[in-house]
């Protein structure tokens, strides 16, 4: 079998026999005969076919998400014409998508016929933000109904609307808008912060200034865990209104000092030996990226630490989350994408950072890492 070689992420990678093989329909028929290339097709079909109905996937749990439906069945499970009328759906059509919740493994269908929340239902209730995240894709998906003209750039993307914060101070000025996007963000960043912290020791750190940082959900994560630093949030003023009552209430009092502006038009506050960018970068273009990182390496001092957490791109290994859904919503906002790691290393070291390090992410798809210092005078 030289046609099939072993991939370096697992499963084949074909050589070009391999996959001139592979696109020839006599040669499906035939392998079908053969027990180990019926394995291999089968699985490729079927994972083939899910890539081709994952429009519908999605739009299932959209429904689900926005019926609550995994609400009304988390205390035990229901029969569909309850269902129904709690949702307001005709009994067949809630049949409908109680049949695709459960092909899912969202749901899980008894043997009398009622569906109750399965396994996978009850981790997605749990995941903060989760909700919350699907709940607005209804925009995402307006923006991705013509993909080709979206690639073009002949497109108005609606994301670049639900999130005005990326043009500056400017942007932010509606107090619904700006509370939707604060209260999206402030829900999501548990995990993002969870894991940006197992991947990155702060130990060591005096003072943290976290740039964009909203209303303070990832400092309060930091405070938490580092119960010795002191805390600096940095983010436009409409938008840090609400952070000292939520910093507060972490038990947080007299340990965080809050800093309205925008990096684009400010100087970022010193006095922190370390600055974090929490899904901050993929929100801009290269060209402000750069600022930020210019601006950041100014208010460090020297040894001082810059902390990079966001999904990543995959590069030259891409990643299926990553490169598909993170890279396409960041290019529908309108003014930033989706970079690797060496993408991010390099635009440190042009901006004259040193001691770059990479940290994969454990769930790529919520964060992964990137850190480097200011270098001193010295060196």
């Amino acid at each position: 079998m030289s046609a099939l070689r072993p991939s370096a992420r697992g499963g084949l990678r074909l050589s070009r026999l391999g996959l001139r093989l592979a696109g020839s329909r006599r040669f499906q028929l035939i392998a079908e005969r053969v027990p180990f290339l019926r394995r291999i097709g089968r699985r490729e079909g079927d994972e083939l076919f899910d890539i081709v109905a994952g429009f519908v996937h999605s739009q299932v749990l959209f429904a689900l998400v926005e019926l609550r439906v995994l609400h009304m069945v988390a205390d035990g499970p229901q029969p569909v014409p309850v269902l129904a009328a709690q949702a307001g759906l005709p009994v067949e059509r809630m049949q409908l998508l109680l049949q695709g919740g459960a092909a899912l493994k969202l749901l899980r269908r008894l043997r009398d016929g009622r569906f109750d929340l399965a396994v996978r239902g009850a981790a997605f209730l749990a995941v903060p933000g989760l909700e919350s995240m699907v709940g607005h894709h209804g925009v995402l998906y307006r923006d991705l109904a013509d993909p080709v003209a979206f690639l073009r750039g002949e497109t108005e993307p609606e994301l670049a609307r639900f999130w005005p914060y990326v043009f500056g101070a400017a942007g932010a000025t509606d107090p619904e808008v700006t509370a939707k996007y604060s209260r999206l963000m402030t829900e999501s960043q548990g995990l993002v912060a969870e894991d940006a912290l197992r991947l990155v020791d702060l130990m060591g750190v005096r003072r943290l200034m976290d740039v964009g940082g909203g209303t303070g959900a990832f400092l309060a994560a930091v405070g938490r865990a580092y119960p010795l630093m002191e805390l600096m949030l940095f983010d436009l003023p409409v938008v840090v209104e609400a952070a000292p009552a939520r910093l507060n209430a972490a038990g947080l009092a007299g340990r965080f000092t809050v800093h309205g502006g925008s990096f684009r038009d400010d100087p970022l506050p010193v006095g922190a030996d370390a600055i974090s960018l929490v899904r901050v970068l993929f929100d801009h273009s290269d060209e402000t990226v750069k600022l930020l990182l210019a601006r950041v390496r100014e208010a460090l001092p020297p040894e001082g630490r810059v902390i990079i957490a966001e999904a990543m791109s995959g590069g030259a290994s891409p990643h299926r989350e990553t490169d598909t859904y993170m890279a396409f919503y960041t290019a529908a906002m309108g003014t930033g994408r989706t970079r690797s790691a060496a993408e991010i290393a390099q635009l440190l070291s042009q901006q004259g950072f040193a001691g770059i390090k990479t940290f994969p992410g454990f769930r790529p798809y919520v964060t992964s890492a990137v850190t480097a210092v200011r270098p001193s005078d010295a060196s």
